[in-house]
């Protein structure tokens, strides 16, 4: 599948967002230059869909797909597409600290290292369910990845979720709500960008 490759505090830059929220710890030492040009509707709906595509790593058809599934839906078609991209499982593996970035979330899932209620899924793309129990797999719990964080205390977790330090395992108590999401994103400026 294909990824954003290029410089990341550029596009973080360019989109408005630090790179803590991608789970990065670097800082840029450029300043994101003002323009005095007043921006259009049509470029800041664009901006906050990039935003939020960059953010969960997502390409434009699988982004589409989850807006279409999401107006598909009962509620508020926005509020719907940001759950459905926060249950995807690497995002789900990285809110549990078992990677530092989605990247790295995404990387761990495909190479097979994650069981969704004891099975296998290598699938980044996977939606959760209230009640699946995310783990690592047995015989690759001893890896350095993972060796530190048996130690340590999970730092961060959403309430929507539990996980256990010791074995590696975490359990969603329940969906995500929109409360539970970064306040930053304005989904209703996507929402009018794709329901023209």
């Amino acid at each position: 599948m294909a990824r954003y490759r290029g410089p990341i505090l550029k596009k973080c830059r360019a989109l408005g967002i630090t790179p803590a929220e991608l789970g990065i710890d670097k800082k840029s030492k450029k300043e994101l230059r003002q323009t005095r040009k007043k921006a259009s509707d049509y470029s800041l709906q664009l901006k906050e869909k990039q935003k939020v595509k960059f953010i969960y790593g997502v390409l434009e058809k699988q982004f589409r797909g989850y807006y279409d599934k999401a107006s598909r839906q009962r509620g508020i078609t926005g509020e719907n597409m940001l759950i459905l991209l926060e249950s995807r499982l690497d995002n789900v593996v990285f809110r549990m600290t078992l990677a530092k970035t989605r990247g790295q979330a995404r990387q761990l899932v495909n190479h097979g290292l994650i069981t969704v209620n004891g099975k296998r899924v290598n699938i980044p793309s996977y939606l959760v369910k209230k009640g699946d129990v995310i783990a690592v797999k047995e015989n690759k719990k001893d890896k350095k990845v993972f060796e530190e964080l048996k130690s340590g205390k999970s730092l961060g977790l959403p309430k929507w979720m539990e996980f256990d330090n010791e074995t590696l395992t975490g359990k969603i108590v329940e969906l995500p709500t929109r409360e539970d999401i970064d306040p930053s994103i304005e989904e209703h400026l996507i929402v009018e960008l794709y329901s023209k």
